[in-house]
Parts: structure tokens; C-alpha cells; sequence
């Protein structure tokens, strides 16, 4: 999966799991202060995101997370470590 395609998930799943308007996603868009997501809320993006990960979502890896490009790009290593454990790299 892309950046683009992450993206476009987490933007799907604010959308329709916080009622955050779609005008207000953007890359640079912050989670708490531009879309009113609280560490409920994102603990609970969190839960949403994991089946993309196959259950190994590392939540630390959210600990420095500020904006929805954040989101995309903490998923995006996620994944690529994982292809690459997989791969044997």
C-alpha cells in the first residue's frame, strides 16, 4: 500500500468514525488542534488502523505523531519493516 492509499484510509476513517469534516483532512492537518481528535479518539484510530498491519501496530510509534501526514508516514514504515522482516532484509 502507497502513501497515497494510507492517505486515503486515514482520511476515510476520520471522516466516517470522528465526523471530521473532509475539507478540514489534509497532510498537514493536526490531529488535536485542526480536527478536534482527543487521545480517546486516537486511541481508538489506532484500533481502526491495525488490521492494515496485520495485528503489529507498534502504538509507540504514535507517540510523535502530530498531523494526519504523520498518521501516513508512522503506517508507511510500519509496513515497509514489515515487508522487509518478511523479504528477510
Amino acid at each position: 500500500m502507497n502513501k497515497q492509499d494510507l492517505y486515503q484510509h486515514v482520511a476515510d476513517i476520520l471522516h466516517k468514525s470522528f465526523e471530521v469534516d473532509t475539507t478540514l483532512i489534509t497532510p498537514d492537518a493536526r490531529l488535536r488542534e485542526d480536527l478536534d481528535i482527543d487521545s480517546i479518539d486516537a486511541v481508538e484510530l489506532i484500533v481502526q488502523l491495525k488490521p492494515l498491519l496485520g495485528g503489529n501496530l507498534k502504538p509507540e510509534a504514535f507517540k510523535s505523531v502530530h498531523t494526519v501526514s504523520d498518521v501516513v508516514d508512522a503506517l508507511h514504515g510500519m509496513i515497509q519493516a514489515a515487508a522487509d522482516t518478511s523479504a528477510g532484509v
